[in-house]
């Protein structure tokens, strides 16, 4: 494992004790806690009460009862091992469902007359034992699809490829009809192991139940078994029809394909159904060279970047003219059609044949009685193995419906694909009802053997509304938010800082008219309480500079700031050419938070207004040191528990590369509040670790030979730490308090802020979202353990997606209702903007910092093999690159702001 590099900030003396309180993003399934190397497991805290407080609604949610059976009946395992005739193991994924398939239909009588669920590879269960511990049977399976080892089946490329059209020895074409063929697999089921349907019933009352997992696993792969014998595509628990209705294009070749995730979930109702709306990305069926046009943002075919082409297109589907048989490609021919080459054996008058070179465009012209119209110059598309190619026009090529686009989406089509598949609430309980319709899953035979029923209707759950907290702006006004919004028209800033007059701006946008952009600045500074006097300088790049590299458009621009300015200035503001997210980004902010240690606040105005104009000074001044607003209890010390004792709140976020990028490291951050007991200022701590790891894995690592920690928990008051989960963090994080200090032993409140789950609420009858401070902790949350929902936010746009909280560990003592009031209130604290947010700031903040610093670094250009950037080693390890140190002037200031 290469080195790990910390942004850390400037060194402050030991804290005094505190009480940390952690709130950290994970995924749902990381919730099984892993075994501690220290001491005995620690298990999720046991749910010690319900919160009272807040006005009652009834609401609806999308989880639909399970009707258990009362019986003392078991799922049983069996191990599934699937191979040729010649003993060759079977490799090809979606064979297996065919096979298996066409096993039970031949051989229903030996199976006892069971229903199976088979889950698409090595494993299926039936209610109750087959008739033997172990079965071998023989499967015949006609093929129809392609031989998709190449050389057959209408493909011109390849040793012994063989065309469905020959000459006879009068010279005329003769068609021949390709006859069906069949393949034979070999099956051998053997038991594993039996699964309680008690189990369910055990942990639905709230006991410990070993076997629990396993049989909600079962259930999820009936329903995967019952979806793919719709024709769905399957991606984990979430199914996709083939219909056009479920499609919208989001440019790039790429459409959005609707379709919705099914989970079971143990409540404290019982067992419940969790049916959600779900997407995910596939190509645009059709022609390939129209989808390459598409994808690459290109005129026509000739302009196609074949290099990319070739890992687009690497593993998908295609038919194949005339034959329209089906296909996998495995790559492209390194020439063109008309010098593309390949072994043909071509019959003479006597019957014999013999082998002859022949071009790709030549066989299907003489031999196919086709004539390329544009495919001559272009590479041909390659089904075959390395050794066995085999050849196609790409101007004879159709990529098949369903099949995912896994590669990363550009701006523009995450904007799209956002944009087109939001619902508004009652529109998406359509979308789910007609989705438990069509399933049909009443028809399912092996739930129906196993008395298994699901109700068609919404669950029904109480809610509780509460109050939004009171904030205190300037001048020490007090005042309450509407439906988790406000403004600050005729208010000032809470604590305005220092003024702003020594900052310059720095114009990369030829399209902002600098002289209003100024005066409306100060013009709203004044406004909101903050002194800003106009500008040291306005920095205008020059035009010839704007088709450089972005990195040296930053090097050019700062140093003409550094040769027109007589000494550092306090801030400067950074007009981008366009939106957040372009090239420039990156550069700018590593070029003033890593190497010079100047605050800079980044704009893209298309529109200039106060409301954007005040929410550009509202990151400013949290920059800067002030503070836009506060919690009214906060500035009474009121909160409870948490203003009696020192107290750190701690937010993590780890962010990853795209999808497939394995080259690409995660970024872990950790704020930390700071100031107490102030709850609304914070620092930062971030770091890079390997690639899609979820735990951070070095939140305490000391450095051998010294008296000093290098992990993410140092010294500073505002970075002690708390667990990501409760066996591997906490005990880095008692390490370090105890590295700090030896009695030192803060007591710890841990909790799980997840937003990736499925769980939606309703108000029936109301095309409106649920109301801000919505929260519910009844019904369909956990039979055991403490666990809420809270929609803090006021949803405009589309449907409520609501926190689902996890308590995990609770040393403080909170109770229900103090719980709920202090997380739905850190939804108030974010500095950014006037509105709550849909989960708490501090996990927004980590979210910010991780995103922000990941930006330093390219990461798409990094060398699989390089060192000094990061990548896989010779040895198949990956070495983390090293982030850049923020600049001790900006390192504990809220730069993510």
């Amino acid at each position: 494992m290469g080195s790990e590099e910390e942004l850390n900030g400037a060194a402050l003396p030991p804290p005094p004790p505190v009480i940390p309180l952690g709130i950290t993003p994970v995924k749902e399934s990381e919730l099984d806690i892993p075994k501690s190397s220290q001491g005995p497991k620690r298990l999720p805290m046991v749910r010690c009460g319900l919160g009272s407080k807040g006005q009652k609604i009834q609401l609806i949610t999308n989880h639909f009862q399970v009707k258990m059976p009362n019986s003392d009946g078991h799922f049983y395992q069996y191990s599934v091992k699937m191979s040729y005739e010649d003993g060759t193991a079977v490799e090809a994924k979606g064979i297996g469902r065919r096979v298996l398939d066409k096993l039970h239909e031949t051989y229903e009588s030996e199976l006892g007359g069971k229903h199976f669920a088979y889950d698409g590879d090595k494993t299926l269960f039936t209610l109750g034992a087959l008739p033997c511990t172990k079965v071998d049977f023989d499967v015949i399976l006609e093929d129809q699809q392609s031989n998709r080892s190449g050389g057959r089946g209408g493909s011109p490329g390849g040793r012994g490829g063989s065309p469905t059209e020959n000459e006879d020895p009068n010279g005329e074409r003769k068609r021949l009809r390709r006859p069906q063929r069949s393949k034979t697999y070999k099956v051998e089921i053997t038991y594993a192991t039996k699964i309680p349907l008690q189990a369910i019933t055990n942990a639905l009352r709230g006991q410990d139940s070993e076997h629990f997992q396993e049989a909600v696993r079962v259930l999820d792969i009936i329903l995967r078994q019952h979806a793919a014998r719709q024709g769905c595509l399957l991606v984990r628990q979430s199914f996709f029809h083939n219909e056009p209705r479920n499609f919208t294009d989001i440019g790039g070749g790429v459409l959005g394909c609707r379709g919705f995730h099914s989970s079971f979930r143990a409540t404290q109702g019982g067992l419940s159904l969790n049916i959600d709306v779900s997407t995910t990305m596939i190509v645009r069926p059709g022609p390939v060279v129209d989808f390459l046009i598409a994808n690459q943002n290109v005129r026509d075919p000739f302009q196609i970047d074949w290099t990319k082409a070739k890992r687009t297109l690497k593993n998908l589907r295609i038919t194949a003219r005339p034959s329209n048989m089906e296909f996998k490609i495995t790559g492209l021919s390194d020439l063109p059609c008309r010098q593309q080459t390949f072994e043909f054996r071509q019959r003479n008058g006597n019957g014999d044949s013999q082998s002859v070179e022949i071009t790709v465009s030549d066989y299907f012209l003489k031999h196919r009685d086709i004539r390329l119209k544009y495919s001559d110059d272009l590479p041909c598309i390659n089904v075959g193995k390395p050794k066995k190619p085999s050849y196609f026009p790409i101007e004879l090529c159709d990529l098949v419906s369903l099949q995912r686009y896994t590669k990363s989406l550009s701006g523009l089509q995450r904007a799209s694909l956002v944009e087109k598949s939001r619902q508004k609430p009652q529109e998406r309980m359509k979308v789910l009802t007609d989705a438990l319709t069509s399933s049909n899953y009443a028809a399912d035979p092996l739930l129906n053997s196993s008395g298994i029923s699901i109700n068609t209707q919404f669950a029904r759950v109480d809610g509780r509304v509460l109050q939004p907290p009171q904030l205190r702006v300037g001048n020490g006004e007090d005042f309450s938010p509407r439906n988790g919004r406000w403004n600050f028209n005729n208010k000032g800033l809470f604590e305005p800082a220092k003024p702003l007059q020594n900052w310059v701006i720095v114009n990369f946008s030829a399209r902002v008219d600098m002289n209003t952009l100024c005066r409306d600045i100060v013009k709203c500074g004044q406004r909101k309480g903050m002194k800003v006097s106009d500008p040291f300088k306005v920095f205008n790049e020059n035009p010839q500079d704007r088709r450089l590299p972005a990195p040296a458009r930053v090097e050019k621009m700062m140093e003409s700031v550094k040769n027109g300015l007589p000494g550092p200035p306090q801030m400067i503001l950074c007009v981008l050419p366009e939106k957040k997210n372009c090239d420039i980004y990156g550069p700018w902010k590593r070029k003033n938070l890593a190497e010079i240690g100047l605050v800079t606040q980044c704009i893209a105005p298309t529109r200039l207004n106060d409301q954007y104009l005040t929410n550009v000074l509202l990151k400013i001044n949290a920059k800067l040191g002030g503070l836009n607003s506060m919690l009214s209890i906060e500035h009474l010390r009121m909160i409870p528990l948490v203003s009696k004792v020192p107290t750190v709140i701690i937010g993590m976020d780890v962010s990853h590369g795209s999808p497939g990028r394995a080259d690409v490291p995660s970024i872990a951050a950790v704020v930390g509040s700071r100031g107490w007991p102030s709850i609304s200022r914070y620092r930062a701590s971030v770091r890079t670790q390997s690639p899609k790891v979820e735990i951070i894995d070095a939140l305490f690592k000391p450095v051998p030979g010294t008296n000093q920690d290098d992990g993410m928990i140092r010294d500073g008051v505002s970075e002690s730490q708390f667990s990501q989960v409760l066996n591997i963090e906490l005990d880095q994080i008692k390490e370090a308090c105890k590295f700090l200090e030896e009695s030192w032993a803060p007591k710890f409140t841990l909790i799980v802020a997840q937003k990736n789950h499925h769980t939606k609420f309703f108000q029936q009858g109301s095309p409106d979202n649920v109301p801000a401070g919505t929260v519910v902790d009844n019904s369909i949350c956990h039979p055991k353990n403490n666990d809420f929902y809270m929609c803090s936010h006021a949803g405009m746009i589309g449907t409520t997606r609501p926190t689902h909280y996890h308590v995990l560990l609770d040393e403080i003592g909170f109770s229900a209702n103090d719980l709920q009031d202090l997380v739905h209130s850190l939804s108030y604290v974010y500095q950014r903007s006037t509105t709550a947010i849909s989960v708490v700031a501090p996990v927004c903040y980590a979210h910010l910092a991780a995103s922000q610093i990941g930006q330093f670094m390219k990461f798409d250009d990094m060398s699989e093999t390089s060192s000094s950037h990061g990548g896989v080693t010779s040895a198949g390890s990956f070495q983390v690159p090293q982030l850049p140190k923020l600049h001790p002037n900006v390192s504990s200031s809220m730069f993510f702001c």
